[in-house]
């Protein structure tokens, strides 16, 4: 099984999507996302994908949806999150990107989260669910500010029973 990480921008108040979009512009962590997930397996819910409209260039997509009947050409499709993990066994880290119900369950089964805190309140109809910070040892934290002059701060976190490095 592959080592499942969990990638995700959260405002203060948890907003992680609005209408089926980020909330926000924020250039660099787009730059980051693909910098991380480039190379590797990507998975999303059904209404991810839609709202990106496209395969993201460079990353095996994996859709999550309870249709058996979904089929988006250049994807794989599974109907659960653990067989979504399961297809991506090959790689050393698959990385789930979404939405917020599929986050809910991969925060169970995730070794490593990835998430950028966005120093700001947006309005919001999608939240990261919460989660109990005991479990995760903090490994990396670096406070950014955009270009537009948002503070923001990448942080990444390991499960603290997980077997996948630190670094």
């Amino acid at each position: 099984m592959a080592n499942l990480s969990l990638i995700v921008a959260v405002a203060r108040n948890r907003v992680i999507g609005l209408n089926n979009a980020l909330p926000w512009h924020l250039p660099e962590d787009l730059k980051r996302f693909r910098a991380l997930t480039t190379g590797h397996h990507i998975i999303m819910g059904r209404k991810t994908y839609e709202s990106l409209n496209r395969l993201l260039p460079d990353r095996t997509t994996i859709i999550v949806t309870r249709n058996q009947n979904y089929h988006v050409p250049g994807a794989m499709i599974a109907h659960s999150l653990e067989q979504a993990i399961d297809m991506a066994a090959d790689d050393a880290e698959a990385f789930l990107i979404g939405g917020a119900e599929l986050y809910q369950a991969g925060l169970k089964l995730a070794d490593r989260l990835y998430i950028t805190e966005i120093d700001a309140e947006f309005a919001g109809d999608a939240f990261l669910p919460a989660f109990d910070l005991r479990d995760w040892q903090k490994v990396a934290s670096e406070e950014m500010v955009s270009a537009q002059g948002l503070p923001f701060r990448y942080i990444t976190y390991v499960r603290k029973n997980s077997k996948m490095p630190t670094g």
